[in-house]
């Protein structure tokens, strides 16, 4: 069960980055994917893109994992890889650019990130967390 709640709360927390470029110009993952999504269908070349494409990926897997009798290991480690991609590429423009609202919109994954290799590597190795 714990695994599943990580795996969810791993996806929720990926759709709260925030990133923001030029003077005016802003958006929450959340509110991009969207975009994506629907441009997807509409217009299929302007939508497919790494940065796009692979951290989508990731949540799927995700996803793909609460529905699993015991959520796998390995799908989650993917799916947090492809995940993390992207925000820990925002995590480090927010950390050269010293702008706090987009650091401190992607340490909740990266945190819990973090924490979901160690509660599966220790879970192998027959601890608890």
């Amino acid at each position: 069960m714990k695994g599943r709640m990580l795996n969810l709360f791993l996806i929720l927390t990926s759709l709260i980055g925030y990133m923001e470029w030029g003077k005016d110009s802003s958006v929450f993952l959340f509110t991009a994917e969207w975009e994506v999504i629907t441009k997807l269908f509409a217009n299929t070349r302007s939508a497919v893109h790494p940065f796009t494409v692979i951290p989508m990926l990731g949540q799927l897997l995700l996803l793909f994992t609460l529905f699993q009798k015991q959520p796998g290991k390995v799908l989650t480690y993917i799916g947090l890889g492809c995940i993390g991609l992207l925000l820990l590429f925002i995590f480090l423009i927010g950390l050269m650019s010293l702008n706090v609202r987009v650091l401190l919109s992607t340490i909740p994954f990266v945190a819990l990130g973090i924490y979901t290799i160690v509660y599966y590597r220790r879970r192998r190795a027959g601890r608890s967390v």
